[in-house]
């Protein structure tokens, strides 16, 4: 039993002497454990990423990508769109600013894939809840997810579904400043300050789910119809999560305690994909500068990447 674990069980059991062996007391223990351990990570992962992001400029991201080929440059945008900020706010003028710069429809997906779906708090989140193996291979399946449907996004010459965007401004969006070290630190506490405050409600929330779910459902409840023997459990978890809206802070205790109770894995981060990805408070953000038959397609690999990612998942580590 680590530290946390040890002061976790002493306060629910010796302090507010609730009896180990009682739901209430399993419930408080997960609780109070995953929100300390989670927080601490939480705020490491975002301080460390926010020190790189004052590095990776967004005029050095459109410089970076202009002019890149298929293939090298859906891996580029895949991998710069993990420490990149993403969210509906920076949707549109990220989509315009590479637009501008000329940069490949395909490769501007694969930006945008990876933006939601592969950042610190998914990262430092996966980590802490189920280990570095886990971690690894999420980030992994989420660059290939990326990849791919930029690939397959930018062969189909859909340009032409783009809707016409004004480019002004977004030279000002990309203008870059200069920073000391002491800056740098000083944005990232700032940012790490922000960002968390930002996520807090959400994971707690979450976190307080799935502790009602790990004291209280019985044991192994989604085994049978969520196993990884289940055909129709990877697809049904995306179908599910697509009109969800959470973030990655707030659906991660969850998908861990449904894991606990009998989930399997891939079907798991398979559902939790599908809320990051494919959520569609984001496809109506992103209506404002793509056509309906382009978001629908967007959607439509997207779900079909995810459904193959779980199965993979559920064959691979169950």
């Amino acid at each position: 039993m680590d530290p946390l674990e040890s002061f976790a069980s002493w306060l629910v059991f010796e302090v507010f002497g609730i009896g180990s062996q009682t739901q209430l007391g399993s419930s408080l223990t997960y609780f109070i454990y995953d929100t300390i351990k989670v927080f601490l990570l939480l705020c490491a992962m975002v301080f460390l990423v926010s020190i790189l992001r004052t590095f990776i400029t967004k005029k050095k991201i459109r410089k970076f990508l202009g002019g890149k080929k298929e293939g090298i440059g859906n891996l580029l945008a895949a991998l710069l769109g993990i420490p990149t900020p993403f969210c509906s706010c920076s949707a549109v003028p990220i989509f315009i600013g590479f637009m501008e710069a000329g940069v490949p429809l395909g490769i501007t997906f694969s930006f945008l894939i990876a933006s939601p779906m592969i950042n610190e708090i998914a990262l430092a989140l996966l980590f802490g809840l189920f280990g570095w193996k886990v971690a690894f291979l999420y980030i992994a399946s989420g660059l290939a997810i990326a990849i791919i449907a930029g690939i397959i996004i930018g062969r189909m010459g859909l340009e032409k579904e783009v809707e016409k965007i004004s480019t002004a401004g977004s030279s000002k969006w990309f203008r870059e400043k200069k920073m000391k070290w002491k800056d740098r630190i000083e944005f990232a506490k700032a940012q790490t300050h922000a960002i968390v405050a930002k996520v807090a409600p959400y994971l707690i929330g979450g976190i307080a789910i799935g502790a009602l779910i790990h004291g209280y459902a019985p044991e192994n409840f989604l085994s049978e119809i969520a196993g990884k023997d289940s055909l129709l459990a990877v697809p049904l978890a995306v179908l599910i999560g697509i009109p969800l809206y959470s973030n990655t802070a707030g659906i991660l205790p969850v998908v861990q305690a449904l894991i606990g109770k009998g989930m399997a894995l891939g079907t798991a981060l398979a559902f939790m994909m599908s809320v990051t990805a494919i959520s569609l408070p984001e496809m109506v953000i992103l209506r404002r500068v793509l056509k309906p038959k382009l978001i629908a397609i967007f959607a439509g690999v997207l779900f079909i990447a995810i459904v193959i990612t779980g199965f993979l998942f559920n064959a691979l580590i169950g």
